[in-house]
């Protein structure tokens, strides 16, 4: 089955994503992850990487919501909390990678590539939790189900 585009032309503002489930995209990867409301406002205050300690707090905080959305039957929700997993793995490696998270430099070339052990720790953290629910049986099963239904 074939992907559609994500569609960044709704208006995010006004849509409830809870109350019209219809309209939410998986997309790929995080896409969205900062659009989608309520759920944006819900797993945001909870999104920490700057090392290994906040990650662990932040990762099984938003694991908890996973399964809080699971438990209501809200698929969206579960997606929701699985982007913010994943973009905190993202995150993290790119400021492990690269000072201040910057990979390109103004000119458009790359910057050097560094190491930070502290944010690859944190990296290392978001990565156990993503895979987790990219194991997850129940979480597949919903979001084929939602891709089929929805698109």
């Amino acid at each position: 089955m074939a992907i559609k585009p994500f569609n960044y032309q709704q208006d995010f503002s006004s849509i409830d994503f809870r109350q019209q489930p219809e309209l939410y995209q998986v997309g790929r990867g995080e896409q969205g992850v900062l659009l989608v409301e309520p759920y944006k406002s819900e797993i945001l205050p909870f999104w920490r990487y700057k090392d290994e300690a906040s990650a662990m707090k932040s990762a099984e905080q938003i694991y908890q919501l996973f399964e809080a959305y699971r438990q209501q039957d809200d698929f969206v929700g579960m997606d929701m909390a699985r982007k913010f997993i994943q973009m905190g793995y993202t995150r993290a490696k790119r400021y492990a990678n690269y000072k201040g998270g910057k990979k390109y430099a103004e000119d458009g070339s790359l910057n050097t590539r560094g190491n930070d052990p502290i944010k690859a720790a944190a990296a290392t953290v978001f990565k156990g939790w993503w895979d987790k629910i990219r194991q997850d049986e129940d979480y597949l099963k919903r979001k084929r189900q939602h891709q089929a239904r929805w698109g």
